[in-house]
């Protein structure tokens, strides 16, 4: 991920800076640690299956009280000094906000990033590392955009126990908030490149 060249970058920002300059911006930025850094453009591939899950949430939590967002949410994870868009999130408790706003949430149960080439290394470690702090957090799901590979991460306490899903006829529960996901349901459209 690119930091954003500006004046910004080389003095620190504070939040609340940033949160002025982001909601102005014609193009979303994460914040860390007194940074801003572009988000890249997405792939068809990333496209289909943020709105293939993003759908399936919908279809399974329609009539309850959770509530899904797409990638157009920032999440904030005060202890980390982070603020991100995750490509779909999942709230079942009465969702937090950081202002009056309502552009902030702070209190995700399932976060789900689709892995691109350019963010993997960062979505798994870093970022990863800075969503543990969240305390609602239950669930953390990566799905590789360039092949079949699906990562639940659930929290069991203070450990995470991974768990990974590899063939289009894999089926993987969500306990946190009682839904479940088919391969085929997350990459329905998606055409691999033959390498």
């Amino acid at each position: 991920m690119e930091t954003v060249e500006t004046t910004a970058t080389r003095t620190l920002l504070t939040p609340e800076e940033y949160l002025v300059r982001e909601r102005k911006a014609l193009r979303k930025s994460e914040y860390r640690d007194g940074r801003i850094y572009a988000m890249p453009g997405a792939s068809r591939e990333h496209n289909l299956i943020t709105v293939n899950v993003t759908g399936e949430f919908y279809i399974q939590l329609r009539t309850r009280s959770c509530e899904v967002y797409p990638s157009d949410m920032r999440v904030k994870v005060s202890a980390a000094g982070l603020y991100t868009y995750p490509d779909v999130i999942v709230v079942c408790d009465e969702p937090r906000f950081d202002d009056t706003y309502f552009d902030t949430l702070l209190n995700p149960t399932v976060l789900i990033e689709v892995l691109s080439p350019s963010t993997a290394a960062y979505d798994r470690g870093e970022k990863f590392t800075s969503y543990q702090k969240l305390d609602s957090l239950c669930e953390y799901v990566l799905i590789s955009q360039d092949s079949v590979c699906v990562q639940r991460y659930l929290r069991q306490e203070q450990d995470w126990d991974l768990t990974e899903f590899r063939s289009l006829d894999d089926v993987f529960q969500l306990p946190s908030i009682g839904c479940e996901l088919s391969l085929q349901a997350i990459y329905a459209k998606v055409q691999f490149s033959q390498a």
